[in-house]
């Protein structure tokens, strides 16, 4: 089974279920993959985690079910898996911009998240440099934040990340032991969110307000952006690219294991060789 067929059989399999408990390990099997492996090529290829899309999904045939039938509040809950009433009130105000009563009001709007459907279309065709590489256990020091809410704003607390920790960017400055090389690592992957360092390797002594990051041994894709002045907007579009054409063409699958991106920042009079390097942990398809 090619790997288009299996995401629209997740995908229908999620679709079909949506009023009952789902299991993540149950829907990647659809796809006949691992549970990591399916909700990283969703959340890449789709800007949203499979969790996202069960939810948005579920508050879609919600407002339906209120406008459409005159079945209680409190069973809608019940049915699209809310524990309470109020807990459904919240997430489907948040969602729709109403609450599930003003829903019944002749004339109210509500939102619609229209269900997936994979598409084919001609991509690719293009070559792509890369190379598996062993790495051996890797040392690091850094620090971290949980990034939580939609994929979407984890990307723009990702950039404040950055903006707002300089000071402490300047102490790892003095700590590592490559110049010009900086490490994020995002790890921990959840529907809740992921945990995201700023990092960088070294064998000094660890500072207050700083921890060691020990990432074990693992195979990784390594993928590189074009060398230019400011290469920190293309990297995103290139793990899209690597997930959608580069992956279901090879031999390997995503492995379990926390993803690196690799900035090789150069001052002046170097800045247009700056470039970012992807490290995606694989391994070999069964």
């Amino acid at each position: 089974m090619d790997w288009i067929t299996g995401m629209q059989k997740a995908i229908d399999y999620i679709e079909d279920n949506l009023i009952y408990d789902l299991d993540y390990s149950e829907i990647s099997k659809r796809a006949l993959v691992s549970s990591f492996h399916f909700q990283r090529v969703f959340s890449i290829l789709c800007g949203y985690t499979v969790g996202e899309y069960i939810r948005k999904r579920r508050l879609t045939l919600a407002g339906v079910d209120l406008t459409m039938s005159d079945i209680k509040v409190i069973d809608v809950a019940l049915k699209y898996r809310y524990e309470t009433p109020e807990s459904f009130t919240k997430a489907f105000s948040r969602f729709h911009g109403i609450t599930p009563r003003a829903a019944r009001e002749p004339g109210a709007k509500i939102k619609s998240f229209c269900r997936l459907s994979i598409k084919i279309s001609l991509e690719g065709g293009d070559i792509m440099d890369y190379r598996i590489e062993k790495k051996n256990a890797l040392a690091f020091v850094g620090y971290k934040k949980k990034f939580i809410g939609e994929l979407g704003e984890r990307f723009d607390q990702e950039r404040d990340f950055w903006v707002n920790t300089r000071k402490e960017q300047d102490v790892l400055m003095e700590m590592r032991n490559e110049p010009f090389i900086w490490y994020d690592i995002n790890t921990n992957f959840s529907d809740e969110g992921y945990d995201h360092y700023i990092a960088v390797l070294s064998d000094k002594e660890i500072t207050e307000g700083f921890e060691k990051i020990t990432v074990s041994e693992l195979t990784y894709a390594i993928f590189e952006t074009e060398r230019m002045n400011f290469p920190t907007s293309s990297h995103l579009d290139l793990r899209k690219k690597i997930v959608s054409e580069w992956l279901p063409s090879s031999e390997y699958i995503l492995a379990e294991g926390p993803e690196i991106t690799v900035t090789h920042w150069f001052k002046k009079p170097e800045k247009e060789k700056r470039y970012i390097e992807l490290w995606i942990p694989v391994e070999k398809k069964i």
